[in-house]
């Protein structure tokens, strides 16, 4: 657990907001870098010494099925620019990186084991995925094991940070202890201090509730109902009647796709975006629109909702594009974009694609030399014989020790009458282990 100081309570909704978090030293409460984490998981095998074969191959987990589906796209294509990009450029060790798709599903699902079986069969030197924290709880021993790398994208459980990994787990977005405390702290600049929050039950769904619920609580706001629920239950009936009962001024709503059952139930039981406040969070921060796949008109009007990740401008937006088309959603786009990036800049600057020298690289690459932007000028550093220090699509990553981003950004963004959602403001925290 990472543990950060109190922080000002008023976040300004229309402007980017400054927040500074840091972890206190010392304690069992201390978040510890990845080589000296405590041995949660004793059981997993020693890491196996995968070696390098000169070709630096890239195996892609994310989902093509399962509750985070809508989260498949936008990842798969951050890759594959990325690679497209690598490749350009001349790929890395002289020889174009190889890409191997496979699909994560979801926990309902042994999908994500057999496609890292797949992947390790191919002589994958890094791993990009799980989308989900739990999906990649299920697998990380499997790929760390095997003395493979694995960067998730938008793994957000804080149980990574301390995870027993062997130095070979990284994720480009930032851990739940800065989500919650930017959607808490929103919830109560809102004017809300009674919260009902539904989440559901998994890594990542009681993660962030807590933290929410932390910073709700140390801000002086109460939360006054919290249901864990069954994500694949048949209905939520019963769920959303604990909070109705509850009466809450706002409902902070933790889940994946469940979320278009949860909310006609919520209307159905009254509690309406008219009469409480409905606030989303990155898993299922999607623009449900109107019509026979969406919500009817005015649904989630005036609703919020937090998502980790700087603004995505308009031209890397474009630059998805031409890899699909037909993306609609961005989400985690420029976050699995700079995981594939940094895969290869670290690979170059230990002349090795083994993923023990790719792993040894990569905060290397990410703090605390020259500022580079793309993989073309980074290269052109490391080959003068320079430090670089890479800030990607989703902000400046910097892995600190245990393989979290040491700074992030999270946005906030607010539904209209059409039941899709914008950006009004960004908030910027440092982590420090």
């Amino acid at each position: 657990m990472i543990r950060i100081a109190p922080l000002g309570r008023a976040l300004a909704v229309a402007a980017a907001a400054s927040l500074a978090l840091t972890a206190c030293g010392g304690g069992e409460d201390s978040a510890a870098p990845a080589s000296s984490a405590p041995a949660a998981q004793s059981s997993a095998p020693a890491a196996a010494t995968a070696q390098g074969d000169g070709v630096l191959t890239v195996g892609t987990l994310l989902p093509q099925t399962g509750s985070l589906a809508f989260l498949g796209p936008p990842e798969f294509a951050g890759v594959g620019l990325a690679i497209k990009e690598i490749n350009d450029a001349g790929g890395v060790l002289g020889k174009p990186v190889v890409e191997v798709d496979t699909d994560s599903g979801d926990t309902s699902t042994n999908i994500a084991s057999q496609s890292v079986d797949k992947l390790l069969q191919q002589k994958a030197d890094v791993v990009i995925g799980a989308a989900s924290s739990s999906v990649s709880l299920s697998v990380i021993d499997k790929i760390t094991g095997a003395g493979v790398v694995q960067i998730s994208p938008a793994n957000t459980s804080d149980q990574f940070t301390t995870y027993n990994d062997k130095g070979l787990y990284f994720r480009t977005a930032p851990p739940d202890v800065l989500q919650g405390r930017v959607l808490g702290d929103l919830i109560l600049a809102d004017g809300n201090d009674t919260v009902g929050i539904l989440a559901l039950q998994d890594a990542y769904g009681t993660g962030l509730a807590d933290n929410v619920q932390k910073a709700v609580e140390g801000g002086g706001g109460q939360v006054v109902e919290k249901v864990i629920y069954d994500p694949k239950a048949a209905d939520y009936s019963a769920d959303v009647a604990k909070i109705k009962e509850a009466n809450p001024k706002a409902v902070a709503l933790i889940g994946f796709d469940e979320t278009k059952k949860i909310i006609p139930e919520l209307v159905k039981q009254g509690l309406t975006a008219k009469k409480v406040k409905y606030y989303f969070v990155d898993g299922n921060l999607s623009n449900y629109g109107t019509g026979k796949d969406g919500f009817p008109k005015g649904t989630l009007d005036g609703a919020k909702g937090t998502q980790p990740g700087a603004q995505v401008s308009d031209d890397f937006k474009a630059k998805l594009k031409t890899v699909d088309p037909n993306l609609k959603d961005f989400n985690y786009g420029p976050e699995s974009y700079d995981a594939t990036i940094l895969t290869a800049l670290a690979a170059v600057a230990a002349k090795s694609d083994a993923p023990k020298d790719i792993a040894a690289k990569l905060q290397e690459v990410s703090t605390g030399g020259e500022k580079c932007k793309d993989f073309k000028s980074c290269n052109d550093l490391l080959s003068a014989g320079k430090d670089i220090d890479y800030d990607g699509a989703s902000g400046p990553i910097e892995f600190n020790e245990a393989g979290d981003p040491a700074e992030a950004t999270i946005g906030i963004y607010q539904y209209g009458a059409d039941n899709t959602n914008k950006n009004v403001a960004f908030n910027t925290g440092k982590i420090a282990g």
